[in-house]
């Protein structure tokens, strides 16, 4: 059983879930919880390393023991070692440290698919809950800008319910160059924007496209939406002027995936 803060796992370990640079330098990545860890064993995600306490053990054995089947490494760790290095604010003795090189990275879009593009996505939890939202709507994947947060992130891991083990996924350097390519190749782009733009109810998307989302505060840079193909709007009644990131990302691709034009 490892006890001690200072074994060289343990330390690593911790840096993969406080760490940016470390997740990105290790290409290694943490999921904490019962739920997660038997959602990465399932979907075959390469789990490198596999922690848990003997509370766990004792409460969950069959999830545990499957887990630890496919995992490469497994160690029993102190329940007070865990709660000390735990992420979350109910712990349950379940940790996965996982390769990032999943086989859910995409590397072309394909037309008439239908797609969500993130730009500038900054709050890990309206990251996870878009993630969330679009394997639970079928969308065929999701594009990242290089300055949204960071994909294997705790929270966003946590937030997206184990759809980033199986949802397609890129990211871009180049966001707006690389939409302004696609618009002239002639897939479908929409700018999300509240400005001189169409009704989504009323658009047709049976040809497949690409919907775009801004960061929170500023929404799509004014360079990437003159890119696109055309501008969305959701129509909004009373007085918000705005919704949540996350909220709106699950009613611009609801109507993506369900409408053909509707008049």
């Amino acid at each position: 059983m490892i006890t001690s803060k200072d074994n060289e796992l343990i330390k690593e370990t911790v840096k993969l879930i406080k760490s940016v640079k470390a997740r990105k330098d290790k290409r290694l990545f943490v999921a904490e919880g019962l739920r997660l860890c038997r959602d990465a064993a399932e979907s075959g995600a390469h789990i490198v390393t596999f922690l848990y306490t003997k509370q766990a053990e004792e409460k969950n054995s069959e999830d545990l023991a499957f887990i630890r089947s496919v995992a490469d490494r497994s160690d029993e760790i102190s329940c007070e070692l865990y709660n000390k290095i735990s992420d979350t604010n109910s712990p349950q003795g379940f940790l996965c440290v996982i390769d990032t090189r999943l086989n859910t990275v995409m590397t072309e879009i394909k037309k008439g698919g239908k797609y969500v593009a993130l730009e500038n996505i900054q709050d890990p939890s309206n990251l996870g809950t878009i993630l969330r939202t679009a394997e639970a709507l079928g969308i065929d994947g999701v594009i990242l800008s290089r300055d949204c947060c960071d994909i294997y992130s705790p929270k966003v891991v946590r937030g997206s319910m184990g759809a980033v083990f199986r949802l397609p996924f890129m990211q871009k350097d180049e966001f707006t160059s690389w939409i302004r390519e696609l618009t002239k190749s002639g897939i479908n782009t929409y700018a999300s924007t509240p400005h001189e733009a169409e009704n989504i109810s009323r658009m047709d998307f049976s040809g497949g496209g690409i919907m775009l989302i801004g960061n929170e505060g500023n929404g799509l840079k004014n360079e990437t939406i003159a890119a696109c193909t055309g501008r969305v709007k959701i129509p909004m009644l009373g007085r918000a002027e705005s919704l949540n990131a996350a909220a709106a990302a699950a009613i611009l691709m609801y109507e993506l995936m369900n409408h053909s034009g509707r008049g």
